[in-house]
């Protein structure tokens, strides 16, 4: 940032920030859910954009590589191998990785259901600014049974990369 500028200030404060957490607190509370609150993914990405919350994949490793995965984004499986076994370490690794259980944190899965059991370990935890990303990342099976028409992170053009 040049010397001139000041730093953006955090936007947690900023109404549009406190906006999309009520309502996607509200959400939550409606659909009975034990997690601080779902996001679509272009809320999802404003609050990452604005430095409001930190952005966890939590799609295992091949998932990331080989589909793709937001770029800056963190990396804590929720599952791991083909067998997709419960990762032991998630919730160490997430409270390291993301900065604490008071964190604002947004998981983001393939469709949104893990990352939706993900969100509910943590809060049982003690995370309680834990969102789920509505959609995921590829976004729910088609006709055809194929993702990436039916929402998604993808679907909606926000940003990704695929190694």
């Amino acid at each position: 940032m040049p010397e001139n500028q000041t730093p953006p200030t955090p936007a947690a404060s900023t109404p549009d920030a406190a906006h999309l957490l009520t309502t996607a607190r509200q959400r939550a509370q409606a659909a009975g859910l034990a997690y601080a609150g779902c996001l679509y993914p272009q809320e999802a990405w404003s609050l990452v954009e604005a430095g409001v919350a930190q952005l966890v994949d939590v799609r295992t490793a091949e998932e990331r590589k080989f589909v793709g995965h937001v770029p800056g984004s963190l990396h804590v499986a929720w599952q791991t191998g083909t067998a997709l076994l419960r990762n032991p370490r998630f919730l160490r690794e997430l409270e390291s990785k993301a900065g604490g259980k008071d964190a604002v944190i947004v998981l983001l899965c393939r469709s949104g259901k893990r990352s939706a059991a993900a969100a509910e370990a943590a809060s049982r935890a003690g995370f309680g600014r834990v969102f789920n990303v509505l959609e995921g990342f590829e976004g729910d099976l088609d006709e055809q049974q194929r993702r990436g028409d039916v929402g998604g992170w993808r679907h909606h053009r926000l940003p990704w990369q695929q190694d």
